[in-house]
């Protein structure tokens, strides 16, 4: 199986520049009710994945310099990422895939020259297994 199969696209994933802001980030993220997504650079390069948690725990360990009204002074790139959410090259074997879908909600997908093409949904490959299954099991 390819992993083409299971992309979601770059044009309908929801992704953040590595220049947003705080607030921009906490916005897009609620408005979409998103607990993470993916970080892109100017280049189109994935840089990592932002988390709720990410951001929370940036604000507040800032000591109260960084507040939801003052979050538009802040940019996404002095947030540490807590998680390493790694990505996949589009060429690579689904075992590779399934291994990172077992700890990440969702898996980027990069092409050879890393940047972001979009991503797989954990949600999609146990579809797909459940579907497989249920097949085998009616023949």
């Amino acid at each position: 199986m390819n992993i083409a199969f299971f992309l979601l696209p770059k044009h309908e994933v929801v992704c953040v520049s590595n220049q947003s802001t705080l607030r921009q980030t906490l916005e897009r993220m609620e408005y979409h009710r998103y607990t993470s997504v993916p970080i892109i650079n100017d280049e189109g390069e994935y840089v990592g994945t932002v988390t709720e948690g990410d951001l929370l725990w940036h604000m507040k360990n800032s000591n109260g310099d960084i507040t939801f009204e003052t979050a538009s002074h802040f940019l996404l790139t002095e947030v540490p990422l807590n998680k390493q959410i790694k990505a996949v090259r589009i060429d690579s074997n689904m075992e590779d895939l399934v291994k990172l879908a077992k700890v990440q909600n969702f898996v980027p997908v990069v092409d050879d020259r890393q940047r972001f093409i979009g991503i797989v949904r954990r949600s999609q490959i146990i579809e797909y297994c459940e579907q497989f299954m249920t097949k085998a099991m009616d023949a």
